[in-house]
């Protein structure tokens, strides 16, 4: 994967347009989300790309913690501003903030360890719906709605022994859902693994609105565009 690919950026500038993102999101994340089409009245920059935007131009270090905190179009000119040694934010020109990002411990040197482990995140991340996140609504007994479905990404974190990693892979560790009503709480966690022997671990939160009673035959249907919009695009790619 060619990050650069998926962004421009220019004198610290940094902009993404909906084709860029659109790619971005079917061709390296796997996710289908309509959010994410080029033509969709509410697009948004799929939250994996800001992460691995950031990451590839500020640096992974051992500890890392990441809180979403706004939609990003293609109207918006993006920048990192350093806050202090252990922080950073993704912020616009009007200093209105999308992403935080909380660091310590040992920065990571290793260019094409750090790309490979943005690409691993990213497929695993791409992975959430449907792989992951309806058999877990199924056990809670709940679903999104699939006339209004809402999902919002709102926290990564992650926790490195050593940042001398080699061929980085990662594997689902536990996942969970919390209901509250129409509310929902979902966290994935992850085992981080460096050739085979674990070295760390992490993990992926969101939230989910608009909640109702699990209803296999509308899932199944939800579940079945999904997997056309990704087939039609893999048909014309």
């Amino acid at each position: 994967m060619r990050l650069e690919e998926f962004f421009t950026e220019e004198a610290g500038r940094i902009r993404f347009t909906r084709e860029q993102a659109s790619h971005f999101a079917k061709r390296v994340a796997g996710d289908f989300n309509p959010i994410h089409d080029p033509d969709a009245k509410r697009f948004c920059v799929p939250g994996d790309l800001l992460f691995a935007v950031v990451l590839t131009l500020s640096g992974l270090q051992q500890r890392m913690r990441f809180r979403f905190s706004g939609m990003v179009d293609d109207a918006d000119e993006l920048m990192i501003e350093t806050t202090s040694a252990d922080a950073r934010s993704l912020v616009d020109g009007d200093g209105k903030t999308y992403l935080d990002v909380e660091c310590a411990g040992e920065r990571c040197d290793d260019a094409e360890a750090t790309r490979a482990l943005i690409c691993e995140y990213v497929s695993f991340s791409g992975k959430t719906f449907p792989h992951i996140l309806v058999p877990l609504m199924k056990e809670q007994g709940v679903m999104i709605n699939p006339a209004r479905p809402l999902i919002i990404y709102e926290s990564m974190e992650i926790d490195l022994a050593t940042c001398d990693l080699s061929d980085p892979r990662l594997e689902l560790s536990d996942t969970e859902l919390e209901v509250n009503g129409r509310r929902g709480t979902a966290r994935l966690s992850f085992r981080v693994l460096s050739s085979g022997d674990e070295v760390g671990q992490g993990a992926k939160r969101f939230a989910l609105g608009g909640l109702q009673p699990w209803d296999q035959a509308k899932m199944d249907a939800v579940v079945e565009e999904y997997n056309e919009r990704k087939a039609r695009y893999a048909e014309s790619a």
